[in-house]
C-alpha cells in the first residue's frame, strides 16, 4: 500500500524549518512594522508616518550600533539578527515620536538592552529579556515611559498570526495559552469586581492590553526560558498575575516589562545557570550521510536524556539558518565527561553545518541552552513505543544508553520496542549498539538489513495494521515519535489507529 507522509502540518514545519527562529522573528517584526505604516498612513493610527519612522530609525540604528561597540568592547561576535529584534521590539514599547529628546531616551533603552545582554549576564548567558531591561531602566529613571502602543486594536490583524506563527514554531503555544487564560482572566474579574460586564471586559483585555504581543515576543525569548514544559507553564501563570494585576512597592509600579524580568529570574534559577562552553573531542561517522560530535564540556552539563542542546556557531557568510542550531543530545547524563549530539550530513549543507563539521578537534563551541520534555515516563512498568525516522533516533540513543541493560534483558529491564526506518541499511545509525541494548528492535528499510538482533518489517514507516502485527500489544504502550516533520506526523497517525492514547512527539524542524 503506497502511502503519503505529507500533511498540511508538515508541510507547514517543514516551511518554518528552512529559517532560524531569529530570522523568523525579525520577518514577523517586519511585517508588523509594515502594517503600522499602512494604518497610519490612512489614518487608522495616531501616529504620523514620520513620527513612526523618526522612533523606528532610532530603536534599530541605535541597537545595532550599540551591538557593535559591546561585540568590540567583550571580543564576541554580534548577531545581527539579535540587535535587530531587540531594535524592533522597542520600536513598539515607546511612543513614536520626532522629539530629540525623546528620541534620545529611545537610544539609551536600546543602549541599556544590548549591554544587559554582557552586563547582567552568568558565565556568558544573559538573564534578561534585553527589550524588557531597556524600558525598566528607562521607566525607573522617568526619563521616558513604555506605552507598548503596539496593543492598539487594529494592529491585532497583524499581530495575531505572526504571535502565532512564532509560538507554534517554538513549540511555546501551551506556555502562550496559560498566559493569555490568566491574564483574560484576572482582567475580566477586576471589571466584574468594579461593576462592569464580563464582556467589556474581555473586550478590553484584547483591545487595550499587549497580551499577544507579549506572549509571543517578549514571554517567548528563547534565552531566557526554563527547560522544562511543566517550569514554562509556571512561569507564564506567575507572569500573568503580575502583568495583570496593579501592584506597587514605594514608587515603582507593577508594568508588563517589569513582570517579564521577574518571570527571567526565575527561569534563571530552573534552568543551565550560566553559559555552556564545549570543546570538541571528535567526530564519528554513524552512517555513509550522519555524523556525531563528541565535545568534553568545561562544567559539568545537567541534562535529561532526550533533551536537545542549542548550539551557537559565529561564522561570516550565514545563510539564512543562522548561527544557532538544536541538535537532539544522544550521550549518557550520567558520563559527565563528554556530550555527543548527531546530524544529518546534506549536500550542499547549510553555512552552520558546514563551519561546524569542519571544526577540527580542540575547537570551541558554545551552546545557548539545554531543554525539551522529550522523556520517558518515570514508571519503569510502562511499555515503551519508540519510532525513528532517520535521524530521528537521536534522542532514542540518549534514553537507551542512560537506561543500559536491565535483569529483564531490556535497557534498565524495561519492555521497549523501537520502530526505526531508514532509506537503507546502512542508514541505521547505531544499530549494532542498539542490537546490545536488549531493545526488540523492527527496521523499516527498502530490504531485510540482514543484521542481528534486528526483524525487518518492510519498506517505509508502518501503517497501523503492520504495527499491530509487529507489536500485539501496541494500544497499551506509550508511543515516542521523533524524526521528519512528515514521519512523525504519518507516524502519529497510524499508532493512534492502531489503538495508542499517550503519544509524545519530537519533530526536527530544518531536517
Amino acid at each position: 500500500m503506497t502511502v503519503s507522509l505529507s500533511t498540511p502540518t508538515a508541510r507547514l514545519q517543514r516551511l518554518l524549518g528552512k529559517t532560524s527562529m531569529y530570522r523568523m522573528l525579525v520577518l514577523a517584526l517586519l511585517a508588523m512594522v509594515a502594517w503600522s505604516f499602512v494604518l497610519s498612513l490612512t489614518g487608522a493610527l495616531f501616529y504620523t508616518p514620520a513620527e513612526l519612522g523618526a522612533a523606528l530609525g532610532t530603536a534599530v540604528i541605535s541597537t545595532l550600533v550599540a551591538s557593535r561597540v559591546m561585540g568590540l568592547l567583550f571580543r564576541t561576535f554580534p548577531q545581527t539578527d539579535s540587535a535587530l529584534i531587540t531594535g524592533l521590539l522597542l520600536f513598539f514599547l515607546f511612543w513614536p515620536t520626532t522629539s530629540g529628546p525623546e528620541l534620545g531616551t529611545v537610544a539609551l533603552a536600546a543602549f541599556a538592552a544590548t549591554a544587559s545582554k554582557y552586563l547582567l549576564a552568568w558565565r556568558r548567558r544573559h538573564i534578561f529579556n534585553p527589550a524588557a531591561v531597556g524600558a525598566v531602566v528607562i521607566g525607573l529613571t522617568g526619563l521616558n515611559t513604555p506605552v507598548w502602543w503596539v496593543a492598539a486594536p487594529l494592529m491585532l490583524i497583524v499581530v495575531l498570526p505572526a504571535a502565532l506563527l512564532v509560538l507554534y514554531r517554538s513549540r511555546l503555544l501551551p506556555m502562550a495559552g496559560v498566559f493569555t487564560l490568566v491574564t483574560v482572566g484576572i482582567v475580566v474579574l477586576r471589571f466584574a469586581v468594579s461593576g462592569e460586564s464580563a464582556l467589556e471586559g474581555l473586550v478590553t483585555a484584547f483591545t487595550s492590553y499587549p497580551i499577544i504581543f507579549f506572549a509571543g515576543f517578549m514571554l517567548s525569548e528563547p534565552l531566557t526560558l526554563p527547560p522544562l514544559r511543566w517550569q514554562r507553564l509556571a512561569e507564564a501563570g506567575v507572569v500573568a498575575v503580575l502583568f495583570a494585576t496593579p501592584l506597587s512597592a514605594g514608587p515603582v509600579f507593577m508594568s508588563p516589562e517589569l513582570a517579564l524580568l521577574v518571570g527571567n529570574l526565575l527561569a534563571f534559577a530552573a534552568g543551565q545557570r550560566g553559559g555552556i562552553s564545549l570543546r570538541l573531542r571528535e567526530t564519528r561517522e554513524l552512517t555513509p550521510t550522519s555524523r556525531e560530535l563528541v565535545f568534553v564540556p568545561e562544567r559539568p552539563l545537567r541534562y535529561r536524556a532526550g533533551q536537545y542542546l542549542e548550539l551557537s556557531l559565529p561564522h561570516q557568510n550565514a545563510d539564512g539558518r543562522g548561527l544557532r542550531r538544536i541538535f537532539s543530545i544522544t550521550s549518557d547524563p550520567a558520563d559527565a565527561g563528554e556530550v555527543s549530539i548527531a546530524m544529518r550530513v546534506a549536500s550542499p549543507g547549510s553555512s552552520f553545518k558546514t563551519k561546524l563539521l569542519g571544526a577540527k578537534p580542540g575547537t570551541r563551541v558554545a551552546a545557548t541552552t539545554v531543554g525539551g520534555d522529550f522523556q520517558l515516563p518515570r514508571d519503569p512498568a510502562q511499555k515503551i513505543l519508540m519510532v525513528a525516522s532517520g535521524i530521528g533516533i537521536t534522542p532514542f540513543i540518549s534514553q537507551l544508553r542512560s537506561l543500559g541493560s536491565g535483569p529483564a534483558g531490556g535497557p534498565g529491564g524495561r519492555d521497549i520496542v523501537l520502530v526505526y526506518a531508514a532509506s537503507s541499511a546502512q542508514e541505521l545509525a547505531y544499530s549494532a549498539e542498539l542490537a546490545q541494548l536488549g531493545v526488540q528492535l523492527f527496521a523499516c528499510t527498502p530490504q531485510d538489513p540482514l543484521l542481528p538482533g534486528w526483524t525487518w518489517l518492510g519498506p517505509g514507516l508502518p501503517d497501523a495494521a503492520r504495527l499491530l502485527q509487529a507489536v500485539p500489544d501496541a494500544a497499551v504502550r506509550s508511543a515516542f515519535l521523533a524524526g521528519s516533520p512528515s514521519a512523525v506526523a504519518f507516524a502519529r497517525r497510524e499508532v493512534r489507529r492502531a489503538g495508542v492514547r499517550k503519544v509524545h512527539t519530537d519533530p526536527f524542524l530544518g531536517y
